[in-house]
């Protein structure tokens, strides 16, 4: 048993070396013995490739503003580890991380002397928010999948709403390598008679996903085709708006602080959850929270603006998809100015198409670097598959010092990549204030 949070935490991250445990049979142990707090609170459980993080906060934000007290389970996390257990945004205390880990350990050691085999870090957290929520803590958590949906440790809830935000290649090496075979584990999160609510999905994986809500008998509500998004336009003064709209409610000038159409995709994707999960529960939620609620919404490290003269933007973009996305909205937005570009990435992500879109970039000073992190690649590594001009700076600290020393405030920096490296980026930002 664990006398400090210090304690815990680093058993916690200990078990990482176990790696990846997919499959649920583990979590299923734990939560029998535990008597089932996964069944005693409401959920909105959302799976996807991107998008995720975003749509997780545009729900939280409404719901708090229509007087809920939500819970959310979030990973990776940006700033403390806490924060992936949290109450209204307020990641939960050390003292609670505590008291769960030493509640969690018994069982941990009990499961180990089972066939089953001790579980993953990630089990062992999924575990602990259960097990917290299940006490009461929430009106409403919203549960964000890990990994893929079928065999990831939080498909063991059964929500109000199953969301699926994006489809897109990545995790291959555990999802499989197309789009359908991908689109059948995020599907994995659909429960026989739960409604299901999709974002942008081509026909490819939706077929999939049409297949699955069709065998669980489970309404499949799809965007552009039951809810729909209409007089969008980018904001001088920073974020987006734009009219929502379905069979029910019509939205106008809805605005969210976020920057580009994918931030709009997720908002409209979340008002649709909150749609059918108000219809499923009875919870009433005004047009005057929706608007509120999206316009407080604020997720850090996506299109994060971290300061203003020079402007210094900060993504995510740690896959194909999510830099698809980071292009498309420099290009129109920032594509009057020179863009520099610091990027760094696992070393297990598709590199090579993510240099080859940030390529296209006409007016970009491309700096490849590297943090601190186990499964970092190497700037030398991500530099061997550049042909055109960029710059090399294995250590990102003096990559941002140059960086800013070289441009002048008509510029735009972005800091991109790996989540891992944005948090990184970001504790020293938030450090230096």
């Amino acid at each position: 048993m664990f006398n400090t949070y210090e304690e815990a935490l680093e058993w916690i991250h200990g078990r990482l070396v176990l790696g990846m445990k997919p499959g649920l049979k583990r979590m299923e142990w734990m939560m029998a013995k535990l008597g089932h707090p996964e069944r005693r609170f409401k959920s909105i459980h959302v799976a996807g490739t991107n998008g995720k993080g975003s749509t997780v906060t545009y729900l939280r934000s409404v719901l708090e503003e229509a007087g809920q007290v939500v819970g959310t389970f979030t990973s990776p996390y940006i700033t403390v580890f806490n924060e992936r257990i949290s109450v209204n945004g307020e990641p939960i205390s050390n003292e609670e991380i505590l008291r769960l880990a030493n509640l969690v350990y018994p069982l941990v050691i009990e499961l180990e002397s089972t066939p089953l085999g001790g579980p993953s870090e990630f089990e062992i957290v999924n575990t602990m928010m259960f097990l917290y929520f299940g006490e009461g803590h929430a009106d409403i958590v919203i549960v964000e999948v890990g990994l893929g949906g079928l065999v990831d440790s939080t498909n063991v809830v059964t929500p109000v709403v199953s969301v699926i935000t994006t489809i897109g290649l990545d995790h291959m090496h555990i999802l499989g390598h197309t789009l359908p075979e991908i689109a059948a584990q995020k599907a994995g999160i659909i429960k026989p008679g739960v409604p299901v609510v999709t974002g942008k999905i081509g026909k490819e994986a939706l077929t999939v996903i049409q297949e699955i809500a069709e065998e669980n008998d489970s309404s499949l509500i799809q965007l552009n085709q039951d809810y729909f998004i209409s007089k969008w336009k980018t904001l001088p003064t920073w974020g987006e708006q734009f009219t929502f709209e379905d069979d029910f409610i019509c939205l106008r000038q809805a605005t969210i602080s976020m920057l580009g159409e994918h931030q709009v995709e997720n908002a409209a994707l979340a008002l649709e959850a909150l749609r059918v999960y108000s219809h499923e529960t009875g919870l009433a939620i005004s047009h005057e929270a929706m608007l509120r609620g999206l316009k407080k919404a604020f997720w850090p490290g996506r299109m994060e603006k971290i300061n203003d003269e020079p402007l210094i933007i900060m993504d995510g973009a740690h896959n194909e998809p999510a830099m698809r996305r980071l292009v498309d909205t420099l290009k129109q937005d920032f594509n009057q100015q020179e863009i520099y570009l610091i990027f760094a990435s696992l070393e297990d992500k598709a590199v090579v198409e993510m240099l080859k879109l940030l390529e296209e970039l006409p007016n970009c000073h491309l700096i490849v670097t590297s943090f601190d992190y186990p499964r970092a690649a190497s700037a030398q590594s991500i530099a061997s598959h550049l042909s055109g001009d960029y710059q090399i700076q294995e250590k990102w600290q003096h990559a941002l010092v140059e960086t800013l020393n070289e441009m002048d405030n008509s510029g735009v920096l972005v800091i991109t990549g790996s989540l891992y490296f944005i948090s990184e980026v970001r504790h020293y930002f938030l450090d230096e204030e």
